[in-house]
């Protein structure tokens, strides 16, 4: 379980592949923190570090993970963000998040405001009841809330901080991203179809 508080930025070292599966080699600032099989959420995907090199370390994606997030896309140099579990007895800044993509958006614009950024994001139809007018979402596991909330898009706005330190400030218009949407909102749309 995370918060969708992005701790660390990571960059992409090396991508193989091993069957239909993709192996990382990601550099990150804490990779000497981490340790081997525990979870870590990398733009909003729980991935399990499977072994440690200094200052680097490795992830594998199997192909359905792949076929449902944004990692088909990462290369050498990619930067991503990356957050550890949370502890139960910390401060929850952010929302409840999972690491478990729901689904991929599309950026379709992105406009700088003054200090602030603003984009809007396409997502399927099929998930409109899943969010809310100054809900939270996670867009490449980070934590941010939405408004101007339609059936088919979302818009955010990025203060200088969040802009500064996550790849959000990467993304441009037609870049795919990854949606975790809220977990309580799941839960509820679940509860409510199966009383209909």
């Amino acid at each position: 379980m995370f918060t969708g508080i992005t701790e660390a930025m990571g960059i992409i070292k090396k991508v193989f592949e091993a069957g239909s599966n993709k192996i990382f080699w990601i550099k990150s600032p804490i990779a000497k923190k981490l340790k081997v099989d525990q979870s870590v959420s990398h733009d909003g995907v729980c991935l399990t570090v499977e072994e440690i090199k200094g200052n680097q370390y490795q992830v594998t994606a199997i192909a359905e993970t792949i076929s449902k997030t944004s990692l088909s896309n990462w290369q050498p140099s990619y930067l991503v963000n990356i957050e550890r579990c949370m502890k139960l007895n910390g401060r929850l800044d952010g929302h409840l998040v999972q690491g478990h993509v729901d689904t991929t958006g599309n950026c379709m614009i992105k406009k700088e405001t003054s200090g602030s950024w603003n984009y809007v994001f396409e997502f399927p139809e099929k998930f409109a009841e899943l969010i809310i007018e100054k809900g939270s979402i996670t867009v490449n596991g980070v934590s941010l809330t939405a408004f101007n909330v339609t059936n088919k898009t979302f818009e955010l706005a990025i203060i200088p901080y969040t802009f500064e330190n996550t790849n959000i400030k990467n993304i441009e218009p037609g870049d795919k991203v990854n949606l975790e949407f809220d977990l309580l909102g799941k839960y509820i749309s679940r509860k409510l179809s199966l009383n209909k």
